[in-house]
C-alpha cells in the first residue's frame, strides 16, 4: 500500500488511499458490485487481456489527446460518470468534481442522487455539465427535474435505463447500507465511522452538510438523511418502463440525449430508434446483474450493430489511459470513469482528481506514441495485437 506521504501514481493507489480515509460502509458502497462481483472483476480483467501493438520509428512529435463530442472539445476522451452519494465521499464532492472537470476540459455528469443539487453545481461556473436521470413513476417529477436542468444550462441528458430494479449488492447488506444491521452491528459501524475515521467525520460529516439528495428535497420534504431519500428513489423506480417512455422523454427534451446502460446490440438499436444521440455501453459498473458481459467485451458488437448511427461511449473497468486507448481502438468515441474519479476526490479532493486526470492523459500520450498514432482519430483496431 502506498504511504500517505507519497504521491499516488495509479488508480489503485488512489483506491487504497480512499479506503484508508472512508468509513467502511461508504467505501464498500463505492467499491462493490452485485452478487459475487464477477462482472465487476471482468470489467477490469477484460481490458487487461487486450494487448496493444507497439510500433516504432513513427513521427509522434506532435501528439494530441483531444477530441470533440456532443458539440464540445474535450482534452481527453473521458467524461466523469454520474456517481450517487459522491458528496459523502468528499466534502461537497460533486462541486469538487465539477471544478476539476472544468479545469481539465472534460464533462462532469451530476447524478440524480448526488448530494449537491443542480443549482449548487451550476454555480461553480458557466461551463455546461451533464445531468443523469432515471425514469421515475412520478412523471411530473421527471419533467420538473428536466426543466431545472435546462434552467441551469444543461444541454446533455444521460438517461440511465438499467435500473428497473436494484441489483443485490452483498457488501451493502453486510455493512448496513441496506438497513439490516443488528444493534451490535450498528454499534460496530458507529465505532468505525466516528472513532476510526475522525478526519472524515470533521471534513465531510460535519463541514460537508447537508447530507441529503439535493435534487430531490422538494419531492421528499420530510426526509433528513440519504437513507430517507434512497427509500423514496427505491419506491419511484419504474419497472414498467419501455422504449415508448423514452420516446416520450425525447418529445420533452430537445438537448442531446445519451442512453446509459446498453448491453446488447438490440438495445443499442432500439435506443437510437427513439432518437438518442448517443449510447453508453455499460453494465452499471457491475452493480446490477452479475454474470453478464463486461462492457468492453460487448462494445464491438454494439459498434457493428449501430454502424455509425449514434456516438458510442463505454464505461466500466477503465483504470488507465491505456484502457481509454483500447476502448477507442474497439470503436468507442469516448469513455466515462466512475469509481476512479471518486477514489481520487475521496483521497485528495479536487487537487487529487486533477492530478489523476493528468495521469490518465499522460498514460494516453505514452500509449499513443508507442503505438505510432498522434491523434484520437487515428486510433483504430489496428492498434490491437490480435494474435
Amino acid at each position: 500500500m502506498p504511504s500517505l506521504n507519497l504521491a499516488p501514481a495509479s488508480t489503485e493507489d488512489y483506491r487504497l488511499l480512499a479506503e484508508k480515509r472512508l468509513p467502511r460502509f461508504l467505501f464498500d458502497y463505492l467499491d462493490g458490485g452485485a452478487y459475487q462481483e464477477r462482472t465487476l472483476a471482468a470489467n477490469v480483467t477484460d481490458f487487461e487481456d487486450l494487448q496493444l501493438k507497439q510500433r516504432v520509428m513513427r513521427d509522434v512529435s506532435a501528439l494530441t489527446t483531444s477530441t470533440t463530442l456532443f458539440g464540445r472539445d474535450w482534452s481527453i476522451p473521458v467524461a466523469l460518470a454520474p456517481v450517487g452519494l459522491a458528496g459523502m465521499m468528499a466534502r461537497r464532492g460533486e462541486t469538487q468534481a465539477k471544478r476539476a472537470a472544468d479545469a481539465f476540459g472534460i464533462p462532469y455528469t451530476l447524478s440524480t442522487v448526488g448530494i449537491c443539487s443542480l443549482e449548487e453545481v451550476a454555480a461553480i461556473s458557466d461551463v455546461p455539465f451533464w445531468f443523469q436521470l432515471y425514469m421515475l413513476k412520478d412523471r411530473g417529477a421527471v419533467e420538473e427535474l428536466l426543466q431545472r436542468a435546462k434552467g441551469v444550462g444543461v444541454k446533455t441528458l444521460v438517461f440511465t435505463v438499467d435500473l428497473a430494479v436494484v441489483g443485490a449488492r452483498y457488501r451493502d447488506v453486510r455493512n448496513g447500507m441496506s438497513g439490516t444491521l443488528s444493534p451490535v452491528g450498528k454499534l460496530r459501524a458507529a465505532i468505525d465511522t466516528y472513532l476510526a475515521h475522525p478526519r472524515w467525520v470533521m471534513d465531510v460529516g460535519l463541514r460537508g452538510q447537508p447530507h441529503t439528495f439535493g435534487n430531490l428535497t422538494e419531492y421528499v420534504p420530510k426526509a433528513t438523511t440519504p437513507a430517507d431519500f434512497a427509500a423514496w428513489i427505491g419506491s419511484q423506480l419504474d419497472a414498467s418502463v419501455t422504449w415508448k417512455d423514452i420516446e416520450w422523454l425525447r418529445s420533452i427534451w430537445d438537448g442531446d440525449l445519451i442512453i446509459k446502460g446498453v448491453l446488447s446490440p438490440e438495445d443499442a438499436v432500439a435506443a437510437t430508434d427513439t432518437g438518442a444521440n448517443g449510447v453508453i455501453v455499460s453494465n452499471h459498473g457491475g452493480r446490477q446483474l452479475d454474470g453478464v458481459s463486461s462492457s468492453i467485451a460487448m462494445l464491438p458488437r454494439v459498434v457493428d450493430a449501430l454502424g455509425g448511427r449514434a456516438d458510442i461511449l463505454v464505461d466500466g473497468g477503465i483504470r488507465s489511459g491505456q484502457d481509454v486507448v483500447k476502448a477507442l481502438a474497439l470503436g468507442a468515441k469516448g469513455t466515462l470513469i466512475g469509481r476512479p474519479w471518486v477514489y481520487a476526490v475521496a483521497a485528495q479532493g479536487q487537487a487529487g482528481l486533477e492530478n489523476y486526470l493528468g495521469t490518465l492523459k499522460g498514460e494516453m500520450r505514452v500509449s499513443m506514441a508507442l503505438t505510432g498514432v498522434t491523434t484520437t482519430r487515428d486510433i483504430s483496431g489496428a492498434l490491437l495485437d490480435r494474435q
